[in-house]
C-alpha cells in the first residue's frame, strides 16, 4: 500500500487556470473529502470546493477524481486508488458546468434551465391544501426513486450529450425532476412537465449509461427518459428522427427479428435526408461495413418474438 498520496488540483481564480501539487501522507479508511479538507487545512487557505452534510445528503461536494466524477464525502480514497491502481490523483471540478473558482461551480444556470420542466407539483382536484392527498403504497413507490435525487450534478458532468449540446439538452438532472411530476399521482398536468423535455431535444440522449452507472443514488434515469420518449409519441409527437427511429425498430424486429439496416436511415430520416449521406454510406460499403443488396430473412423463432410483441401490447392495455 501506498505511503503517500500525490494530489494534482485544478485551480481557477476567474481569469487564469493552473494545476497545483500537494503530498498526503496516505491514511487508511479516508475519503476524497478528508483530502480535499486536509490540502486547505494544512497547505493552502485559499484553496475553494464546497461540502455540507458530509453524508451524501447535500450533493455539494461532487467533484472530478482522474476524469471521473464522485460524491467526495461518499467516496473513499482506499477505493479510488485501487480503482486507478495508482497513488496519483488529479481533482478537477465537474465537466459541463461553468467554474467559478478552484473547484466551485455556478448552479444558478442550471436551475434557469430547470425551470422550463416545472418542477413542483401541479395539484390535481381530488385533493387540496386543507385536505391533502391520498396516495397508495404503488403509486408512492413510482415518485420514491426519482426524489432521491441530492443535485449533486454527477450525472451532467459525466453525460455525453451535453459534452457536445450547444446548450439546449437538458441535464440528466433536470429530465428527472421532469419524470419525478409527470408521474406523480397528485399532479393533473404531466405533459407542462414532459412537453418543455422534448422541446429541448429529448431523443439526442446518446444511452451512455453514465448517468446511471455514475449516480450516488443508483436513480434508474434511463428507464426515466425511455418513459418520457413514450409519453411524448402518446402527446402526438412523432414526427421526428427520435420517433420514427423507435418505430423502425419495432417495425422491423416485430416482421423479421433483426434490423434492416439498408432501409432504418431512410425510415428514419426520409429518402431526401438520406440521399444526403449517400458518400458516406459508399464508403461504408467499400469497407464491408453494409451491404445494400441484403434483405434479412426472418430468424429463427420469429413466431416467439412476435408472441413476446403481443404479450407487451395487452399488458400496455391492461
Amino acid at each position: 500500500m501506498y505511503t503517500t498520496i500525490n494530489i494534482k488540483v485544478k485551480r481557477f481564480d476567474g481569469e487564469k487556470e493552473w494545476y497545483q501539487d500537494f503530498q498526503l501522507p496516505y491514511e487508511k479508511g479516508k475519503t476524497i473529502l478528508w483530502a480535499l479538507t486536509s490540502i486547505r487545512e494544512q497547505f493552502d487557505p485559499t484553496f475553494n470546493f464546497t461540502s455540507a452534510c458530509r453524508h451524501a445528503i447535500c450533493g455539494s461536494c461532487a467533484i472530478q477524481v482522474n476524469g471521473h466524477a464522485f460524491l467526495a464525502c461518499k467516496t473513499s480514497l482506499d477505493e479510488v486508488l485501487e480503482t486507478f491502481n495508482t497513488n496519483e490523483l488529479t481533482f478537477e471540478p465537474l465537466k459541463n458546468f461553468e467554474v467559478i473558482k478552484d473547484l466551485v461551480v455556478a448552479w444558478e444556470p442550471k436551475m434557469e434551465k430547470m425551470e422550463q420542466v416545472k418542477p413542483w407539483l401541479i395539484p390535481s382536484e381530488e385533493g387540496s391544501k386543507e385536505t391533502g392527498f391520498n396516495q397508495s403504497e404503488e403509486e408512492y413507490h413510482q415518485i420514491a426513486a426519482p426524489t432521491d435525487c441530492i443535485l449533486c450534478g454527477i450525472c451532467a458532468s459525466e453525460c455525453t450529450q451535453l459534452a457536445v449540446n450547444d446548450g439546449t439538452y437538458l441535464d440528466p438532472f433536470i429530465l428527472n425532476r421532469a419524470y419525478r411530476f409527470a408521474v406523480d399521482s397528485r399532479d393533473c398536468a404531466p405533459e407542462e412537465h414532459i412537453r418543455p423535455v422534448y422541446e429541448n431535444e429529448l431523443w439526442k440522449c446518446l444511452h451512455c449509461m453514465q448517468c446511471v452507472t455514475k449516480c450516488p443514488k443508483g436513480i434508474p434515469l434511463h428507464e426515466q427518459v425511455a418513459y418520457l420518449r413514450q409519453e411524448s409519441i402518446k402527446m402526438g409527437e412523432v414526427n421526428n428522427k427520435g420517433a420514427k427511429h423507435a418505430f423502425a425498430f419495432y417495425d422491423d424486429v416485430k416482421k423479421k427479428g433483426r434490423l434492416n439496416e439498408v432501409m432504418l436511415p431512410v425510415k428514419t430520416e426520409g429518402v431526401i435526408n438520406t440521399m444526403s449521406r449517400i458518400p458516406f454510406a459508399l464508403r461504408m460499403i467499400k469497407k464491408g461495413k453494409i451491404n445494400p443488396l441484403h434483405m434479412p430473412k426472418a430468424v429463427d423463432g420469429i413466431k416467439g418474438v412476435r408472441e413476446i410483441y403481443k404479450y407487451a401490447e395487452e399488458v400496455s392495455e391492461s
